[in-house]
């Protein structure tokens, strides 16, 4: 049974959308959910007359309903099961219809949105992401105008939208098929501004600068973030997101790293690389001796374990990519003793001794 939305509001079929508006308010004032808490009946009866609202103040809608006596589900934007969807669909198509009373109220049903967040990239020196550090940053980001609240205007220099008649949509199609669309003059508002706020030129948001210290995490690497709370940009609802630091971490002259293991490439001459010999050498945490054994090749490599990048608790190695240096220009003497050792050796080869050393370094 198609359901008399006139008689619901107890105004006549020729009421006027204020007179509408009046009856609304005044039956939405008194079953309001805030002042019958606990009453399923008020529950019901708000809902029933929220529905009619939705119905008569809607000038395609009242039509089509004067028409055809009915209106079809798809013409609401709530589900008529739900009453935590009725009153939210009442805040957001009603506005301030209730003033004070009703702004309380949707503090029940109203998600707070959260700022958006802040990204920012901190450069930082090699050491400083291995071994941690405290730096202090200044970030600017958007704050909600005390002038306005955030409006663009004060509430004084607002009219209401000519275009969509203060609904903030407008619907388009025939009787059958209809379709909703933000209003294009508004942006969804339902309001137009007349005279802009002076501090924000009508952004509603102004922007500051803030000092923030930070505390670099043991052991970050390049694409490492970290996440500081409430230090983003504000919304309108005066809450602030987050504060997003990304790293990116220069390079050292001698180390490289890979995950928790630090690489450092040592060139030593033919003699020790022959010979052995103990070195010292810089790791991340100091130096270090090491020792290069005799015969050790071109291309091998020394390990020192706990020696690499510590992250809570865990700790790599320092891997030591060994190079032997062939010179590239000989003093006499020198290349006379190398020719001496070269004949040496083969003639340590053609005794069926080991492989020809002299070879394994120039490639003769």
């Amino acid at each position: 049974m198609a359901k008399d939305y006139y008689a619901i509001l107890g105004v006549e079929r020729n009421a006027s959308i204020e007179d509408i508006k009046k009856a609304y308010r005044q039956l939405a004032l008194k079953y309001h959910p805030d002042k019958n808490q606990g009453d399923k009946a008020s529950e019901e009866k708000f809902k029933e007359i929220t529905e009619a609202y939705a119905i008569l103040s809607d000038e395609t809608k009242r039509a089509k309903y004067d028409q055809f006596g009915y209106v079809n589900e798809n013409d609401f934007d709530f589900n008529t099961s739900s009453f935590d969807d009725i009153f939210a669909y009442v805040n957001d198509m009603f506005g301030d219809l209730f003033g004070n009373f009703g702004s309380r109220s949707s503090n029940r049903y109203h998600q707070r949105r959260k700022g958006e967040d802040i990204q920012y990239q901190m450069v930082i020196s090699f050491k400083e992401a291995i071994f941690g550090a405290s730096k202090e940053i200044e970030i600017s980001y958007q704050k909600v105008c005390d002038e306005c609240n955030g409006l663009g205007a004060k509430p004084q220099d607002f009219e209401t939208c000519d275009y969509c008649k203060g609904r903030g949509q407008v619907e388009y199609g025939n009787f059958f098929i209809s379709m909703r669309k933000i209003c294009p003059k508004c942006g969804g508002s339902g309001r137009i501004i007349t005279k802009k706020c002076s501090k924000c030129n009508a952004k509603g948001f102004v922007i500051e600068k803030e000092k923030i210290s930070i505390k670099i995490p043991r052991g970050v690497d390049n694409g490492y973030a970290i996440k500081i709370s409430s230090k983003g940009n504000e919304s309108i609802d005066k809450i602030r997101g987050d504060l997003i630091i990304y790293f990116k971490v220069l390079p050292d002259e001698i180390f490289r790293r890979e995950g928790l293991n630090i690489y450092l490439d040592l060139n030593i001459s033919i003699p020790q690389a022959v010979l052995g010999d103990e070195i010292e050498v810089d790791t991340i945490w100091g130096k270090k001796k090491v020792s290069v054994e005799p015969g050790t090749q071109s291309g091998s490599q020394i390990l020192l374990k706990g020696e690499g990048v510590e992250i809570e608790g865990a700790k790599g190695s320092q891997i030591i990519n060994v190079n032997v240096e062939i010179p590239k220009k000989l003093t006499q003497k020198q290349k006379q003793l190398m020719e001496e050792f070269a004949n040496e050796m083969n003639q340590s080869l053609q005794q069926g001794q080991e492989k020809n050393i002299f070879k394994r370094f120039f490639g003769q």
